[in-house]
């Protein structure tokens, strides 16, 4: 599969990287010289200098042959220009990066399809969901929803009131309404075998169902958190925006914001209830002043990660429960997980799912990155007779590094055995390592 990408950015380098690994044959496009730098000697990929509005450059990238045409510099013109003139040139799918929220209505999708423009992300809104699930759940790390909430799976962290520590999966896996899918422990990921057992502070995935999920919450040892009713973003970046729109009206949020420009600017773009402060959230005086010990969630959301962990990890001195973080440096994950400051946001991971999907050449309903594991999970329809449903799930030979997490039978979530078969017309949510995904392929086909 032939994949162009344009822009050797943060989402498009780390995109790159991610494809690259899965042998695909993949050509990464930038003006700058020094950005692409020597990625093309350190990963399986071609990077070549040029103007991605130019078609000498777009035809040198093999734009006219593309399986997949990614456009992700941070103009958003550009893009959508670069585009179109790879689908004028041949490329069989094209997606454009933008900054315009209305451009994802549904009334427009048909325009920008006849512009030759197939799909569109904004990694903005995919970190502003994905911020407004974790106030949701404000006990969890992460939560993911599969076959329109048939099945979820919850990230938790579990400290030393949990039910559920030093037994061995062998015994704890017996007659329960959830299936762990992995651990984190430090900077190792586990597949839980029969004899593992969870230990405190270790990042655990549950797949279950929404029914399930105080149950989770109980033997998980969170039942103490309150709801969230007071929220405090530090900084006023577009992800602050979108979140606003999505967090309930009768949650209290402030923006603080140190550019008094930008200030006036969010007066227009957020609603009455937001308040807007012109200030530096890293100090202590006026987050004291503006109730932080009162406040239920802090959000970092400025624009060095740095600076976003420190904020946060004063935020809990402060008094928080709840911090939530935006990291673009994936270098900083794990020395952020590390230091409990809570959920963490990274852009690039998000926006890479979204368009790995794409990508794939068998049919999957949805691929999600896990922010704070290397790994995905994928939900893949069954589409009729194929290798998956020929044997039982431990006579299949799965690759090492996936684990089946759950199935989908006419619109039920269910839990999978050693001696389960899946049917034709199931839907089967694996969690897997990045690496394993493309090996997954074959079963379904």
């Amino acid at each position: 599969m032939r994949i162009v990408i344009v822009g050797a950015g943060a989402v498009g380098t780390h995109l790159a990287k991610m494809l690259s690994s899965e042998n695909e044959n993949v050509v990464l496009l930038d003006e700058s010289e020094e950005k692409l730098g020597n990625l093309e000697s350190l990963f399986d990929l071609q990077t070549i200098v040029g103007d991605p509005t130019k078609i000498s450059a777009l035809k040198s990238a093999g734009a006219d042959d593309a399986d997949l045409f990614v456009a992700v510099t941070p103009d958003e013109s550009r893009n959508i220009t670069a585009c179109i003139l790879a689908h004028y040139l041949g490329a069989k799918k094209t997606v454009a990066r933008i900054d315009n929220y209305e451009y994802l209505l549904p009334k427009h999708k048909e325009y920008f399809v006849s512009l030759g423009v197939n799909s569109l992300i904004y990694p903005e809104q995919l970190a502003a969901e994905e911020i407004a699930t974790n106030i949701k759940f404000c006990w969890m790390r992460q939560m993911l929803e599969f076959g329109n909430g048939a099945l979820v799976m919850v990230g938790v962290k579990v400290r030393d009131n949990a039910t559920i520590l030093n037994i061995p999966f062998k015994d704890l896996a017996r007659d329960n309404p959830y299936h762990i899918v992995a651990i984190q422990r430090g900077d190792e990921t586990i597949i839980p075998r029969g004899n593992d057992v969870i230990m405190v502070d270790d990042l655990v995935c549950f797949m279950t169902t929404y029914e399930q999920i105080p149950y989770i919450r109980k033997i998980t040892g969170k039942e103490d958190f309150s709801e969230v009713n007071s929220i405090i973003i530090m900084g006023g970046s577009r992800i602050a925006v979108r979140t606003t729109k999505l967090i309930p009206d009768n949650i209290k949020v402030k923006i603080i914001e140190s550019d008094l420009k930008r200030c006036h600017k969010l007066l227009e773009l957020v609603d009455d209830r937001v308040m807007i402060i012109n200030g530096d959230a890293r100090d202590p005086e006026l987050l004291r002043s503006e109730g932080i010990e009162h406040t239920d969630v802090f959000i970092a959301l400025s624009d060095n990660s740095e600076t976003n962990i420190l904020a946060c990890l004063a935020a809990k001195r402060a008094g928080v429960s709840r911090s939530v973080s935006e990291i673009e440096n994936i270098d900083y994950i794990s020395m952020a997980e590390s230091l409990d400051i809570g959920s963490v946001i990274n852009k690039k991971k998000l926006a890479a799912s979204t368009i790995f999907q794409m990508m794939l050449n068998t049919d999957v309903s949805s691929v999600k990155c896990l922010t704070f594991i290397e790994a995905v999970v994928v939900e893949f329809p069954v589409n009729g007779e194929c290798l998956i449903t020929r044997k039982a799930v431990k006579d299949l030979g799965l690759p090492e590094g996936a684990n089946i997490g759950g199935i989908i039978r006419n619109g039920v979530g269910m839990n999978a055995t050693g001696n389960t078969m899946i049917h034709p017309g199931d839907h089967v949510i694996f969690f897997c390592l990045e690496h394993v995904l493309k090996k997954l392929e074959k079963y379904f086909r």
